[in-house]
């Protein structure tokens, strides 16, 4: 393949003598080319392109870049004619075009040079460089004693026109002596040199294919998030300030979240820390608030949506009776029959979708039904239940942040005692600052001991209040096993009662047969199952009988053989998801039982 740095004639200044002008225009036509000389000029002017010997060769001008004296390789199913080469110290003759063409090795990568063996003994590198440089530059020749050379060339393409020359004999000048004269074999060879190139063109397009591999994930690659700022009591009380404000409380709070983890907090940051955690804990009410606001504005719009649907609906509605007016005989029989295959369709159409809108309206309205009816039913004992676990989390609420005080109260006193200590190591000049922080420090004191009251006052409240929820919860649980005993003792009264007044009609009415209908369709079933020894399912029993009486449910027939279980009994069989139920007629072991 031509690549970059192609050679062209104009660029080799060549002196090359034409002893024979007609063989070298036939050896071109022969291969398709306008015959031209060795500067450019046509030999023949009125050759045409399209008149070449071989056939289904396209025309090939040799002045194209990337093609030399020697034109490209042809495929071995096209033969072609060579002919004489006459150069200024030497002649090349054709080889026999019948024999096979020259065997060649695989190529390999980036290959620039070629062996060239078969030279004659008294071959110059001067002669070697007059043949070989109508394929290219030649950029170096390594020439044996032995009769051959490896010359290597600046670009890979000139390789495949070396070997055009493989299988040409030379012959020095006009003589004949075998000294003079040799058979061209040329040949891929493998050099350091090129493997070293080619390698190093491959390094260098992976390292491009990585660089913009690695462009392209850059490009992709989320923004890393801003730097977080290190603690200090400046950026302490600009964080606490961003945490009042709503629209810097996001950035705020991460920076809160990050110190946090850092492990910032200790004895003397954790009242700033503290305070931090109480103003975010502020938000929690605007946040339920904004949800809320939200939960409204979703709610009017679907108001807004159902009301724009049953407002379609009707549309729709409307539509769907000017069809079916349209459709009735007055109207019908004016139109043509496109007109009424028009018309029906389009009712059709209309039908479908003024359908599929009225199931999602039910929906919509099912949907609100149901979150209506939750939240109507509510057991009242659930709701005790909810109110003891609420006033229960409250109590533990307390019970913690009353350790918490604790554990501040003993932070406050270790810290009371450090400055005490420092005091008396300290100078005079530091003596009013302590003296106004030991003021500080007692005041909060003061303030953290009576709210540790407060605490333990409404905690002793709380523990009241759930002391009598449970006394209330006893007496009620008394109360209702009385009633229970009581509408026992009262129901064993009224049957005992009734079993004097009419035994007779206990009896009757003890009886799991009840009328003669009963009796009769007894007696069917347990012949139909008679004749089925391995059961039957219900189904299939009153598909039977409704042949016989088509107003026998299934739900009847079941009620009365669940009553007569020693007459039928309802087994299972399968297993997975063939499991059936299957009645069979077991009247001869339950007369025997009974």
């Amino acid at each position: 393949t031509d690549g970059g740095g192609n050679l062209s004639l104009d660029s080799i200044p060549m002196g090359l003598p034409m002893s024979d002008p007609t063989a070298w225009a036939t050896a071109m036509n022969n291969l398709g080319m306008a015959p031209m000389g060795m500067t450019g000029q046509p030999l023949l002017p009125d050759f045409d392109p399209a008149l070449g010997m071989m056939t289904g060769i396209p025309p090939i001008n040799p002045m194209m870049p990337g093609l030399g004296i020697v034109p490209p390789p042809i495929p071995p199913d096209m033969p072609a004619v060579k002919e004489i080469i006459h150069c200024k110290s030497c002649t090349l003759f054709p080889p026999n075009p019948h024999l096979p063409p020259p065997a060649t090795r695989e190529r390999p990568p980036g290959c620039k040079t070629v062996f060239v063996g078969g030279l004659p003994e008294n071959g110059t590198e001067q002669i070697i460089m007059e043949v070989f440089e109508q394929c290219g530059e030649v950029i170096a020749i390594r020439k044996s004693k032995k009769n051959f050379c490896h010359i290597r060339f600046a670009e890979e393409f000139m390789v495949d026109k070396a070997l055009y020359l493989s299988g040409y004999r030379i012959r020095l000048g006009s003589s004949t002596d075998k000294k003079d004269t040799g058979r061209l074999h040329v040949d891929f060879a493998q050099a350091r040199d090129d493997l070293y190139e080619w390698e190093c063109k491959q390094r260098m397009l992976a390292r491009e294919e990585r660089h913009r591999r690695r462009l392209e994930e850059e490009r992709f690659r989320p923004p890393s998030p801003p730097p977080v700022v290190h603690y200090s009591d400046h950026e302490c009380s600009v964080v606490a300030e961003k945490l009042k404000d709503d629209t810097k409380f996001l950035e705020a709070i991460q920076t809160l979240l990050t110190w946090i983890e850092r492990g910032e907090v200790n004895r003397r940051t954790a009242n700033n820390f503290y305070s931090m955690i109480q103003s975010a804990n502020s938000h929690i009410r605007r946040l339920v608030n904004e949800k809320a606001a939200h939960e409204k504005e979703m709610e009017e719009a679907k108001e807004k949506f159902k009301l724009a649907l049953s407002g379609i609906l009707v549309q729709f509605e409307q539509i769907v009776a000017v069809y079916h007016s349209a459709s009735k005989q007055k109207a019908w029989d004016h139109f043509t029959k496109a007109q009424r295959k028009n018309i029906s369709v389009w009712c059709k159409q209309a039908e479908e979708i003024r359908n599929i809108h009225n199931d999602e309206l039910m929906g919509i309205r099912r949907e609100e039904e149901m979150e209506m009816s939750d939240e109507e039913i509510e057991d009242p004992s659930e709701m005790k239940e909810t109110e003891e676990s609420a006033l229960v989390s409250q109590v533990e609420a307390l019970k913690e942040e009353n350790d918490s005080l604790r554990w501040q109260l003993d932070a406050y006193r270790n810290e009371v005692e450090l400055l005490k200590q420092e005091q008396g190591k300290a100078s005079r000049d530091e003596d009013t600052t302590k003296d106004q922080q030991m003021k500080l420090l007692q005041q909060a004191l003061q303030g953290m001991q009576k709210h540790l009251l407060k605490v333990q006052d409404e905690y002793k409240k709380r523990e009241a209040e759930l002391e009598k929820v449970r006394e209330d919860k006893l007496k009620i649980e008394t109360l209702l096993e009385n009633l229970k005993e009581q509408e026992s003792s009262t129901s064993r009264v009224c049957a005992c009662s009734q079993e004097k007044e009419c035994p007779v009609e206990k009896t009757l009415s003890n009886s799991p047969v009840k009328s003669e209908r009963e009796v009769l369709l007894v007696g069917i079933i347990s012949t139909f199952l008679h004749v089925h020894p391995f059961g039957a399912s219900i189904e299939y029993i009153c598909s039977y009988l409704q042949r016989l009486d088509s107003k026998i449910c299934t739900a009847e027939v079941e009620v009365l053989m669940t009553r007569l279980q020693n007459t039928f009994r309802q087994e299972l069989s399968g297993v997975g998801a063939s499991l059936e139920k299957r009645w069979k007629f077991c009247g001869f072991d339950g007369l025997k039982m009974t």
